[in-house]
């Protein structure tokens, strides 16, 4: 993207970003004037094609569709129809796992206790998979479709990805099983094909109804210490499927992001080799480290300076200023998210001037 000199102008309301409706956490961020729209930003840093500023949370409109009943049950939907009442969280998602909403930690999980598959091998008898042209997709349309004025990058999020959707259908014991035990892996592969092929008929079918720029995939691999297995395992039993879908998102002009919570630094290889675009560490993660390592392939969320809410302009000023100066200088070479969800107002703005400021020279 050609260079663009930074002027104070942009940092100008002018309006706010269209939001989806259906949870107290959706907001809608202030529109800034920005030189090009976020949309296009977060496309030349996915490309490493000279991004203007450090794109951060606000520039993306994640869509969470009620038509996807994993959404439902998982007590996650985000589209424009109203938020859900406590009575509908939870309950049977697309394969009809019923899933139980835990109010304290704002949540569901799989009701325990009586799963639905005890053998891999017995899953074609086992499991039955969605009909993906009998879903909603009228409702999907009739909601959804104001959201493609946005000029935010606009994804679609799959709350259950391949290894999450096994531990859904086996408890995580038998799926932590299943993926190594040598009389089960075959089937645990045909099953993840399977699963591709319901992933990419969903992806196309909300490629008629949204504008959409990309795909996020849930699919937790890790605790809080370590990784639930091997990069080999990984790298066999899971990163060839990933790898399907993200060339199938490809395919389609998307980039596609992992959603993938723990300490998974050892597993990063696998999401390199996947093509993931996106994934934000928790935490827990050397970031800097994977960054280092890794930045020029695949791009990682780096949390701003943690700062309170009611910081002064000038410590903003500051702190915007610090790390900036840190990240600048290989921002296009080794792109990421600013993931800055629940960041003063303050900092967020600063960050933005400040790193319009650096990549402009």
């Amino acid at each position: 993207m050609k260079k663009i000199p930074y002027s104070d102008e942009e940092l100008k309301i002018i309006g706010e970003h269209i939001s989806t409706t259906s949870s107290p956490m959706s907001f809608k961020p202030p529109m800034l004037n920005t030189p090009v729209t976020p949309r296009e930003n977060v496309a030349a840093a996915v490309r490493r094609e000279g991004a203007l500023w450090f794109p951060g949370f606000g520039d993306f409109l994640n869509v969470e569709s009620r038509t996807n009943l994993d959404h439902v049950a998982r007590a996650e939907v985000f589209d424009m129809g109203p938020p859900q009442a406590p009575e509908e969280k939870g309950g049977k998602d697309l394969f009809g796992v019923e899933w139980v909403f835990v109010e304290k930690v704002g949540g569901s999980m799989v009701k325990p206790g009586n799963p639905l598959l005890q053998d891999a091998n017995d899953w074609p008898k086992v499991i039955k998979f969605p009909d993906v042209d009998k879903l909603d997709w009228d409702e999907c349309r009739r909601l959804n479709t104001p959201l493609n004025q946005t000029v935010r990058s606009m994804h679609v999020t799959f709350q259950n990805g391949l290894f999450e959707r096994l531990i859904s259908f086996m408890d995580f014991e038998n799926a932590a099983l299943a993926i190594i035990d040598e009389e089960q892996k075959d089937a645990v592969h045909a099953l993840f094909a399977r699963l591709c092929d319901m992933y990419e008929a969903m992806i196309n079918k909300y490629l008629e109804i949204l504008r959409l720029d990309g795909v996020v995939f849930h699919d937790d691999w890790g605790s809080q210490r370590a990784p639930f297995f091997s990069l080999d395992v990984c790298m066999e039993m899971v990163a060839p499927y990933l790898k399907r879908l993200a060339d199938f998102c490809h395919s389609k002009g998307l980039w596609f992001q992992q959603h993938c919570c723990g300490k998974n630094e050892l597993l990063v290889p696998a999401m390199v080799a996947a093509g993931v675009d996106m994934w934000y560490p928790q935490p827990m993660n050397d970031v800097d480290m994977l960054r280092e390592k890794y930045g020029d392939k695949i791009m990682f969320g780096i949390a701003p300076p943690a700062l309170p809410m009611d910081a002064s302009e000038e410590e903003a000023d500051a702190a915007a200023r610090a790390f900036v100066a840190k990240y600048a200088p290989d921002f296009q070479e080794k792109p990421f998210v600013l993931f800055s969800f629940m960041t003063p107002p303050q900092l967020t703005r600063a960050i933005y001037k400040h790193s319009r400021i650096a990549l402009s020279k």
